[in-house]
């Protein structure tokens, strides 16, 4: 049997990578187009390894990114995201990947489907993409250089080994992107198998709990909770039940859920130590069974935007840190709020993250996520597809 040849570039987006497709290039929605993607990666694999396809062994390294013509007059693109199981024969489309995106302007540019903005195909394009997964609006601000997405940067990401040009991602109007509302249930916290918790949604729906309310101090090494099957088991509980209350149940990938821990000294996977001052909230994230080696960026930006929120966990976390003002330069001017950017303690650094909520008819309503990523297209050609 000879295999089908299906043109694809292989991207790292932040810290997760993806194949990336044109949507020219693949079958329409549904069991076709499944089977390549599954195919592609290398699922499902019951060693979870993934060793005939191109997915790395864990949830974070087995995502496809399909982009296609704007389907809104506001967008340049439409990106559909894809998280490909890595067990089973499964593929998730319930929600965004905010690492992904990041490689979504610079993939537009390369591929010619988005007009640069200078002459001289040097300086800041800005791409307009619309998430299909979410029905939300990102602006992406993609460096650029000699008429390509700029990879040479002095920015440094925690949990990518080299730096590279800094791209900044303005999430709009983030709030209800998998439910249609900020607070699912309609409240800050929730009592969930004995415990409280707090369901958001905002880019990705998560449900966030008290990492101490599980016998945890929240900066274990995810190898550390990975190897604990029956925290695995109550955690996976606790995300069925948060989703059914969120109106979104049968999804392996969303919510995701966080343990959340007020600021304290931590070691990164990477041998570095870090202070509590230098953080305002310390957090783990489970996805598809895993904790993320990095925070997983659609559930920062969550957890960010629940941080401006009076009543969650995270609110209540973070409250305690205190610190000057310390903000990287706005991405989009008139978005930011004028708080401190919020600092993500993560199992591989730290993670700046800006949130703008506000209040609109008396309930919250979150006006903009703001992060900075970098992205580096690594291979590009066609998969075999047996």
């Amino acid at each position: 049997m000879t295999q089908k040849k299906i043109r694809a570039v292989f991207m790292r987006g932040g810290t997760s990578r993806a194949l990336f497709f044109r949507e020219q290039d693949l079958p329409g929605p549904g069991p076709a187009r499944d089977r390549i993607l599954l195919a592609a990666l290398g699922s499902p694999d019951p060693y979870g390894r993934q060793l005939d396809g191109l997915g790395g062994g864990i949830s974070s390294l087995s995502k496809a990114c399909i982009i296609g013509p704007p389907t809104q007059a506001d967008a340049e693109v439409d990106y559909t995201f894809a998280q490909v199981d890595v067990r089973t024969p499964v593929v998730d489309y319930k929600g965004n990947c905010g690492n992904c995106s990041s490689a979504v302007g610079p993939f537009a540019i390369d591929e010619r489907l988005v007009k640069l903005e200078h002459s001289d195909f040097t300086g800041e394009t800005l791409v307009r993409i619309h998430n299909t997964n979410t029905k939300k609006l990102i602006v992406a601000h993609v460096p650029v250089q000699d008429g390509e997405a700029a990879v040479e940067g002095d920015f440094a990401l925690a949990g990518v080994p080299r730096r590279g040009a800094r791209i900044a991602l303005d999430f709009l109007d983030p709030g209800g992107a998998g439910t249609g509302r900020l607070l699912p249930t309609g409240s800050p916290r929730e009592m969930l198998d004995g415990l409280e918790a707090s369901l958001v949604d905002a880019t990705n729906p998560v449900v966030f709990v008290r990492a101490k309310d599980l016998g945890l101090a929240g900066t274990e090494t995810p190898q550390a909770i990975d190897a604990d099957p029956a925290l695995a088991a109550r955690l996976e509980a606790i995300r069925v039940e948060a989703a059914r209350r969120m109106g979104i149940p049968g999804s392996a990938a969303v919510p995701k859920i966080a343990l959340v821990a007020p600021p304290a000294p931590f070691a990164a996977l990477d041998g570095a130590r870090y202070g509590a001052e230098s953080v305002d909230v310390v957090a783990r994230v489970i996805s598809m069974g895993n904790c993320h080696r990095a925070f997983a960026l659609t559930a920062a930006m969550c957890l960010a935007v629940a941080a401006r929120m009076e009543g969650t966990l995270v609110h209540e976390c973070a409250s305690g840190a205190t610190r000057a003002s310390s903000r990287l330069p706005a991405a989009h001017a008139g978005l930011a709020d004028p708080a401190p950017l919020i600092r993500l303690g993560h199992p591989s650094g730290v993670l700046p993250i800006d949130a703008a909520v506000s209040v609109r008819d008396g309930a919250p309503w979150a006006e903009s996520v703001t992060v900075y990523r970098t992205a580096r297209r690594l291979m590009e050609g066609y998969v075999r597809i047996p």
